[in-house]
């Protein structure tokens, strides 16, 4: 089936038409807009909708904030989104340690009863564990990022487990990058620039940057998925999106099997989107988002990175035999 990204920040700009190519060679067939102004995530959307460019399918998200705001206006931002036709909230980010405020989990606590009226699944952006359980004690069941800032205990991976909800890998977010800003065999971040170093919000020790986001996020998706939770798929890359599928994949392929990665990009990121019903596996009744791979996936990540074909919604998008 063809590869689903939940998380990645994608909007209409004078780029878009080669970004969206560069995101259907590499397979992908549906993105959720990690963010950004919601007109420009729908402007991309109908671009590609009315076949002004060619593109995987764009399901649009809005912002909402919970810092520096009240529970009222958190709500009324939430039923403009609706408004608007958005289903998704952007990824709403609380404080990672110690931990969010109580201000934080209210307006938090407000926006899940509000979108859970007007049928907008909120993405809530908990790097730590604390975070993590504080959100879901909140009623969110979406979670963009496995937690960077520390070991997941198996008490809060059962909590996820027993909530049903589900947490967006990105599972690479601190491993280092070779090869994709230049070939000069240096260790760097997502930007480009140098690792550890650059790591957003980058775990520290005597004001030094340690780069334990890689080793926290790898185990912390088997801990997870080991107690019963489930763990999706996203990139949250903004490079070229061969490289970021392969970033995600290497890390992906240190604690699960191949039979598993296809589970988590499939099916669990499809309902991660809420739309189980119509994608994440080969079957009748289904979109017809299909990827021709040049090689068997089961034997390694490395059959996934060439895509020879790509179908979205019955029509070939992608041809390169």
């Amino acid at each position: 089936p063809g590869f689903i990204d939940a998380h990645k920040h994608v909007n209409t700009g004078p780029d878009e038409k080669a970004q969206m190519q560069a995101l259907l060679e590499a397979g992908y067939t549906t993105i959720l807009s990690g963010g950004g102004p919601a007109d420009g995530n729908i402007t991309l959307r109908d671009h590609i909708d009315k076949g002004l460019i060619n593109g995987p399918r764009i399901i649009p998200s809005g912002r909402v904030a919970v810092n520096n705001t009240t529970p009222d206006m958190a709500r009324a931002e939430i039923r403009a989104m609706a408004a608007m036709g958005i289903k998704h909230t952007g990824e709403i980010g609380l404080t990672p340690e110690p931990g969010p405020s109580a201000e934080q989990i209210a307006v938090l606590r407000a926006i899940v009863d509000e979108a859970g009226k007007l049928g907008v699944q909120v993405n809530v952006h908990a790097v730590s564990t604390p975070a993590m359980v504080a959100a879901i004690d909140a009623g969110v069941r979406r979670l963009v990022h496995l937690p960077n800032k520390d070991w997941v205990t198996r008490a809060a991976a059962q909590k996820v487990a027993a909530t049903g909800s589900i947490v967006l890998g990105t599972i690479g977010f601190g491993a280092p990058v070779f090869g994709v800003f230049a070939n000069d065999n240096n260790a760097r971040f997502r930007d480009g620039k140098s690792w550890p170093d650059a790591i957003a919000g980058a775990n520290r020790a005597d004001g030094v940057a340690t780069g334990t986001e890689a080793g926290y996020t790898i185990v912390n998706a088997r801990t997870i998925w080991d107690q019963g939770g489930l763990v999706g798929y996203c990139t949250d890359t903004g490079y070229e999106p061969r490289a970021g599928l392969e970033h995600e994949l290497k890390s992906y392929s240190i604690v699960f099997s191949m039979q598993d990665i296809f589970k988590l990009m499939g099916p669990i990121t499809a309902t991660y989107i809420g739309m189980s019903d119509q994608l994440g596996t080969l079957e009748p009744g289904k979109l017809a988002d299909i990827l021709l791979l040049d090689g068997n996936p089961l034997q390694g990540i490395h059959h996934m990175l060439n895509a020879k074909v790509v179908v979205k919604g019955g029509r070939i998008v992608v041809d390169k035999r």
